[in-house]
């Protein structure tokens, strides 16, 4: 399947890097460090199935092993052979994937909250998945103006981010918008059950984990086992950050790409 996908230019010549969304989520949910990134590299954003731009398609399957394989498809289509990736939470798991199947073509990996680094699998949806779901598609007209108001932007998002009252309000709304329209959502999430990341990554793929210390949605009890990933990989927390580190601290999440990139 190709996914739908946009193009920001870096330098001439400079190396590309994937970056690719969660779930429920879409490409807009990169904007706040695109601009640092194009600094040194061409960066391309995917909008997985049933995401953003991407239609959902009954003939897709929707575990992570297979949206690996839409990603890599879709950048052959783009006719680009090798490339860097970055992806956050079910992005993040698909990302983990492409460097293990596709271990030719990528040539680096940055997680930002990646998710599958369990040891027990889950088995069924999140208690309320459902529920927050129904929410975002029957109040999506409504979402710009509940927006403005601070009750509302802490409903949506003080679960996902310590540093709410700071997020913009283009970033919230960009991200409710997202969620309402996202077909894909539990399709994704039913193609996670009874999985976990583990396939091995050649050394030869730097790889880098970052997971903020106030995760509510993938937290450290239970979600970011340091063993499931390849032992070269490096690991950091960054305080003070929630589930989506590009929001939190874009500064060094950036950072964090750009050494992971630049160390091959």
């Amino acid at each position: 399947m190709i996914l739908d996908s946009e193009k920001f230019n870096g330098p001439a010549g400079s190396d590309v890097v994937v970056l690719i969304h969660g779930m429920g989520s879409a490409a807009t949910a990169w904007k706040l460090i695109i601009p640092e990134l194009t600094r040194h590299l061409t960066v391309i954003t995917l909008d997985l199935p049933g995401h953003g731009k991407t239609p959902m398609s009954i003939s897709q399957a929707m575990d992570p092993k297979s949206m690996a394989d839409a990603v890599c498809e879709t950048m052959t289509s783009l006719g680009i052979e090798k490339f860097h990736i970055c992806g956050n939470s079910l992005g993040g798991w698909v990302g983990l994937e492409a460097a293990a199947k596709h271990s030719s073509r990528v040539l680096s990996f940055t997680g930002l909250a990646p998710a599958g680094l369990w040891l027990a699998p889950y088995t069924a949806r999140y208690p309320g998945t459902a529920l927050l779901r129904a929410i975002a598609k029957t109040t999506r007209p409504l979402t710009p103006v509940v927006l403005r108001y601070e009750w509302g932007k802490k409903l949506g998002f003080a679960d996902v981010s310590p540093l709410w009252r700071n997020l913009s309000y283009e970033t919230c709304l960009d991200a409710s918008l997202a969620m309402g329209v996202a077909s894909g959502y539990f399709p994704a999430w039913d193609g996670m059950l009874k999985k976990r990341f583990d396939s091995p990554i050649p050394q030869s793929i730097p790889i880098t984990i970052v997971f903020g210390d106030s995760d509510n949605t993938l937290p450290e009890s239970n979600c970011q086992e340091r063993s499931v990933v390849p032992s070269h990989s490096k690991w950091f927390v960054i305080e003070n950050c929630g589930h989506a580190p590009m929001w939190d601290h874009p500064t060094t999440v950036s950072r964090h790409i750009l050494e992971t990139t630049q160390s091959r």
